[in-house]
């Protein structure tokens, strides 16, 4: 087991050149403009006007309502923002392409007035486990929202979550929903979801490369986590567009689905059985939280995440095929500031931290490669897939290299970055980086990968130091934009 790093020395030493090796198509390298954000804004309102802060639960983004941005108009860490569901929010809010609001306590939802947080201003509603029933005209609300094209994103929590004491838990308030409307009372979404309190588990991902969801461009989705949830079942001779992603373990097909998908008229719905894997472990303070987000074992800000933005539009079609040949503008790494810690991206321990022995570029997480003065290899990596009709795909990030080395002629550590396909198979390496190249700050490296358009592929930064006299190879910002 490796030690603790040293305390790096830095040097302000001119940037020497570099390796660039290319396998493949060419490649082309250049320092480039800031990454840019997706074309569209995503209107999403989250919903504190039913107890969702009731008892222990935190389900908010921010206090600061029905605008996060009042606490905090540029956050960079999810402490910028105070509740349970910030590193949801922040997450978003970071990428630029997401609009979010709070309907406050004490509102009603409502669809086609004049109210800013009026169902019409948005493109996603999303419900983190509601502890009170909603009203008739709520309900009516919700459902037209839904059938003229909104997204709807139902978390609920085990059976018996009485938060408030009401009689109601969110497993009777959201099946009363889909059951007791004015709109379509007959299945509309296509399930139930079951009266069960299943204490614990890590339920597993289905195998569909194409669907947006579980690949989407905030990352790969293979597991989430109950601790304490329920799961639903589905009903696809009614609905036959509802799709389980991950099942409870031992469960496929139409029971035990843990989280789903469905459409309704023109509008999509997705279903969440707990609310643990969206708490994130912080929020007003005599709460007691469970920080699920960043549970090891599972890749819940991923899942969280790319469903609010296939709910809210991007991606294909919860049945579709990924996107064709069709081309939507975006950010495909998930994580991709590494502000939510060790998750989305496989890493050696210690890679991804908020040490202070190193700095972050923006916010307070990064990516630190190596630095023990010692024979060390260290990974970092992360699979993505590049829709086939974008022509545009260029992946970049922002490299510090500071060493204690001396030679300015030979490369004794080095950190490689690499295309692998799905086997692991090295398809290109875009550079290799030594302690030739240490210099204060941080620079940005950028490449085009618009060859592997259409393609499941990985991305791999690899970090080799020799046997004495540290460097440290540290990331930060990364991106990979396509349009």
């Amino acid at each position: 087991m490796l030690g603790s790093r040293r305390s790096p020395r830095r040097f302000a030493t001119a940037l020497a050149g570099f390796g660039l090796l290319v396998t493949g198509a060419a490649l082309q390298l250049g320092t480039g403009a800031a990454p840019a954000h997706a074309a569209t804004t995503h209107r999403i309102l989250f919903d504190n006007a039913h107890a969702e802060t009731a008892g222990n639960a935190d389900w908010i983004i921010s206090t600061s309502q029905p605008d996060p941005l009042g606490q905090d108009s540029s956050p960079s860490a999810e402490t910028d923002w105070t509740g349970a569901l910030s590193s949801w929010g922040v997450s978003l809010q970071k990428t630029g392409g997401y609009s979010l609001k709070t309907l406050p306590s004490g509102s009603s939802l409502s669809y086609g007035g004049s109210s800013t947080t009026d169902l019409s201003n948005f493109d996603t509603l999303v419900l983190p486990e509601p502890n009170t029933l909603f009203t008739t005209a709520e309900k009516t609300a919700i459902m037209n929202f839904v059938k003229n094209g909104g997204g709807l994103f139902m978390i609920s929590d085990h059976t018996g979550a009485d938060r408030n004491n009401d009689g109601q838990d969110a497993v009777e308030i959201l099946n009363d929903l889909m059951t007791n409307n004015s709109v379509d009372s007959t299945d509309p979404f296509g399930f139930s979801i079951d009266s069960l309190s299943i204490s614990s588990g890590y339920p597993a991902a289905i195998s569909d490369s194409t669907d947006p969801v579980l690949h989407g461009s905030f990352g790969t989705v293979t597991k989430s986590l109950i601790a304490s949830g329920t799961t639903a079942t589905l009903k696809p001779a009614d609905n036959s567009s509802v799709k389980g992603l991950l099942y409870r373990s031992g469960y496929s097909g139409n029971t035990g689905a843990f989280f789903l998908t469905s459409t309704f008229g023109s509008g999509r719905v997705a279903f969440w059985g707990d609310s643990s894997p969206i708490d994130d472990g912080t929020g007003q303070s005599g709460n007691t939280l469970y920080d699920g987000w960043n549970d090891s074992g599972a890749t819940n800000a991923a899942l969280a995440l790319n469903a609010t933005a296939w709910l809210a539009g991007s991606g294909s079609t919860g049945g579709g095929g990924g996107g064709g040949s069709t081309c939507t503008a975006a950010q495909l790494l998930g994580n991709n500031g590494f502000e939510s810690g060790n998750t989305t991206w496989s890493a050696s321990s210690g890679v991804v931290t908020n040490s202070t022995g190193e700095s972050a570029r923006t916010g307070s997480y990064y990516a630190w490669l190596d630095g023990y003065g010692s024979a060390t290899t260290d990974t970092l990596s992360q699979p993505v897939t590049i829709p086939s009709g974008c022509t545009t795909a260029t992946l970049s990030f922002y490299l510090h290299v500071d060493t204690a080395e001396t030679s300015t002629s030979t490369a004794y550590d080095t950190l490689k970055v690499q295309v692998l396909n799905s086997s692991g198979t090295v398809l290109g390496t875009l550079a290799t980086y030594s302690n030739l190249n240490a210099a204060s700050g941080y620079t940005q490296r950028s490449f085009n990968l618009a060859s592997y358009a259409g393609q499941s592929i990985t991305l791999k930064f690899t970090g080799t130091e020799g046997s004495t006299l540290q460097t440290s190879f540290v990331l930060d910002d990364t991106a990979l934009n396509v349009s």
